[in-house]
C-alpha cells in the first residue's frame, strides 16, 4: 500500500498525504508546500509516507 501512496505523492502530493494521515496539519502543510513549489510538496509527501 505504501507504494501506491508514494505514486500518488509524486503525481499529486496532497493526495498521498491525505491517504496516509487524513485531513490534519500535515495535509494542510503539504498543500501550502505544493502551492509554493511542486518539488517541496513531493519531498514532504514522501517524507510523511515513509515516516509512518
Amino acid at each position: 500500500m505504501d507504494l501506491i501512496r508514494i505514486i500518488f505523492a509524486i503525481i499529486l502530493p496532497p493526495l498521498g498525504v491525505f491517504l496516509q494521515v487524513g485531513i490534519g496539519l500535515a495535509f494542510w502543510l503539504n498543500i501550502l508546500l505544493t502551492c509554493l513549489g511542486y518539488i517541496p510538496g513531493i519531498i514532504h509527501a514522501v517524507w510523511v509516507i515513509a515516516r509512518k
